[in-house]
């Protein structure tokens, strides 16, 4: 599937720091191939309705919504990226 890239998640990923960096790419060439991957443990958003959630590691997530042809990438960061969607 095709990643889409938004603002708000180029910003966020550039402020993170280099090795994260290089695990969020790992985390979504695995979500790219295939959403069912478990490595990034991908899960529905509670709160929002539509949106899931993909894990990088224990402190850095990313969020995203599927559209069609593609995965809209919103943000990426620490666990309270919620609070700033």
């Amino acid at each position: 599937m095709r990643l889409v890239k938004t603002r708000s998640f180029i910003a966020d990923y550039e402020a993170l720091p280099a090795e994260v960096r290089r695990r969020v790419d790992q985390k979504l060439r695995f979500l790219a191939e295939n959403i069912a991957h478990p490595s990034p443990r991908v899960k529905r958003v509670r709160r929002w309705e539509g949106v899931l959630e993909g894990s990088v590691n224990m402190s850095y997530r990313f969020l995203f919504q599927i559209t069609t042809g593609a995965y809209a990438l919103l943000r990426v960061g620490k666990h309270d990226i919620l609070d700033r969607l």
